[in-house]
């Protein structure tokens, strides 16, 4: 090795060790991340409900009291939930009681996000592809519970998921095949 790349790689080293931040894998961002443990599991119905995400029997699925820390730019994963009448979003949203048409911008917060209701009706920012949209909470993606009618038989959500209706894939250009656990960013507007 080259006495220059040598420098080059020692100069590296020293600026990641006087700014730890700018390494995305730093310890402080292990800890964030590791403030959101599971807090206990569920057990699979003993029998199985018949769909492609249900609940498998005697799978045990770890569930959440909290969801990551709230920020500018807070990092998720937005899933696709319809949250029309008999789609698979289950009962109607906690938030009105009621069920909302594909064509609204409307979500489902992780439980630790969803803080009691506390962002009931209100809009967050979410972004993806360099692109934007506001879309009104509606409901909670239970991370506490699952496997059961109310939850249409699903297991319960991971603690960073962001839900979103159809209107909200549209608005940020995502179709086909990247339709499915997608990495985005969201904050409260």
């Amino acid at each position: 090795m080259s006495t220059a790349s040598l420098l080059a790689l020692a100069l590296a080293g020293l600026v990641l060790v006087t700014f730890p931040g700018l390494c995305a894998g730093t310890a402080a961002a292990h800890r964030l991340a590791a403030k959101c443990q599971p807090s206990g599991s569920l057990e699979g119905p003993s029998t199985g409900h018949v769909c492609g995400e249900c609940c498998k029997p005697g799978h045990v699925y770890p569930t959440y009291r909290c969801s990551p820390p709230v920020t500018a730019s807070t990092r998720a994963v937005m899933t696709l939930n319809n949250f029309e009448e008999g789609g698979d979003g289950g009962d109607p949203s906690e938030c009105d009681g009621k069920y909302h048409l594909n064509t609204e911008p409307v979500v489902a917060l992780s439980t630790g996000w969803y803080n009691h209701g506390k962002r009931c009706g209100r809009q967050i920012r979410i972004n993806a592809k360099g692109r934007s949209v506001l879309a009104k909470v509606v409901d909670q993606c239970d991370t506490l519970h699952g496997c059961d009618k109310p939850h249409a038989f699903q297991p319960p959500c991971p603690p960073n998921i962001v839900d979103a209706s159809q209107a909200v894939w549209n608005a940020l250009g995502i179709t086909g095949d990247e339709v499915g656990d997608y990495p985005i960013t969201w904050s409260d507007a």
